[in-house]
């Protein structure tokens, strides 16, 4: 069962897909990700990206969907996968489908998490992260019990993401609506394409997700 997860920044796609992962036995692929192992790797189409990615550069189309074809080629994936953060453009999901058709391979469900996006602004300006252990936290959400302590490790250092504040929160939303919001009706025109509220709690938006995959 093959899988992709749309929305916004800070819509949760990762902690489902990490979910997913878990209880489906499903990998969660996300490009960033496999980008860099590539590199790491040294295979001939991760030296490529490793190049391109040196100068500050996007990675072409091509050399993403590249990196995809040869990471769901290994054994890992045979049970299916869970896409995070690819397709981004209408463009990247044409090239995609061409190339799992190539592997006869589909998409099963391509679900979308709706959200709010002044509450995902919220979400992400607020969040922030233990510098010892990488625990996450919320100044609104999910404070620490004891504040200035991490309840994981004990930690009294905490860090945040430089990106992580409400005008590039609120450029990457403007982003995603002009980029990536268009490529749902690409997905709704193959009656693959599912919503769930991502506002809901964690959990619910969990069991919302399950019963789109156990077709209840």
């Amino acid at each position: 069962m093959n899988l992709l997860l749309l929305g916004p920044p800070g819509s949760g796609k990762g902690t489902q897909a990490k979910r997913l992962e878990e209880k489906y036995g499903l990998i969660q692929l996300s490009t960033g990700e496999m980008l860099r192992a590539a590199a790491k790797a040294g295979s001939e189409t991760g030296k490529k990206a490793e190049a391109i990615m040196k100068t500050g550069k996007l990675v072409p189309d091509e050399v993403v969907i590249a990196i995809i074809a040869e990471r769901i080629d290994q054994p890992d994936c045979k049970r299916g996968f869970v896409l995070d953060g690819f397709p981004r453009t209408t463009a990247q999901a044409e090239a995609l489908d061409r190339m799992l058709a190539q592997k006869h391979l589909t998409l099963a469900h391509v679900i979308e998490l709706k959200v709010d996006e002044a509450v995902i602004t919220r979400r992400i300006v607020g969040r922030y992260n233990c510098a010892n252990c990488g625990a996450g936290y919320h100044d609104e959400f999910q404070r620490p019990t004891r504040e200035g302590v991490c309840d994981v490790c004990g930690g009294t250092s905490f860090t945040r993401r430089p990106d992580d504040n409400e005008a590039t929160v609120k450029a990457r939303l403007a982003v995603y609506r002009a980029n990536t919001a268009p490529i749902l009706p690409y997905y709704e025109q193959r009656s693959v394409l599912k919503r769930v509220d991502g506002m809901a709690p964690i959990d619910q938006v969990t069991k919302e997700i399950e019963a789109i995959l156990e077709g209840a």
